[in-house]
């Protein structure tokens, strides 16, 4: 699937943040269909038992895809929402240290709330865990107060990622 453009990446996010040392530091990408993909990996840092990753850290990446989803569909980072709820279904472990790949897309939207459905991938499109995903959708002021979100998120770094391949 063909990239359309790159979304920014935060200071501190443990999913997203480029200065977070103990972060998954994971690039997110706006695709052709309107979704949300990212390639990506865990560090050893992440486990829970071993070789597997924690599965509050799974459940962070669904929630992180599925606001990022979106920024995709509006192809705009304007809009923020708070987690409503997030139902995550762990399909297989899900390693780290190992290439994979997140997608999230907008299955429904009003305008108070969106819902979002996100999984991980391995490389071959296994499906390791997804889920869906509720927001509501708020303004960053309601969110916290005094923040800058272009200050928050300062890095659009571009990369040579033209296309997502999987399965």
């Amino acid at each position: 699937m063909k990239v359309v453009s790159k979304q920014r990446n935060s200071k501190m996010c443990m999913i997203c943040g480029l200065d977070n040392e103990y972060g998954v530091n994971a690039p997110f990408y706006n695709m052709e269909d309107g979704s949300v993909m990212t390639l990506f990996h865990y560090k050893r840092q992440h486990q829970s038992y071993p070789g597997r990753v924690h599965g509050g850290l799974i459940t962070a990446m669904l929630d992180e895809m599925g606001l990022r989803s979106l920024w995709a569909k509006e192809l705009s980072e304007e809009k923020f929402g708070v987690t409503l709820s997030l139902d995550t279904k762990y399909r297989k472990p899900v390693p780290y240290e190992t290439e994979l790949i997140g997608r999230g897309i907008v299955t429904r939207e009003n305008s108070k709330f969106i819902v979002t459905d996100a999984c991980i991938m391995d490389v071959y499109g296994n499906v390791l865990a997804n889920g869906e995903i509720k927001y509501i959708k708020m303004d960053t002021g309601q969110i916290a107060e005094g923040i800058e979100i272009h200050e928050e998120m300062p890095y659009l770094i571009e990369d040579d990622v033209k296309e997502i391949v999987f399965g």
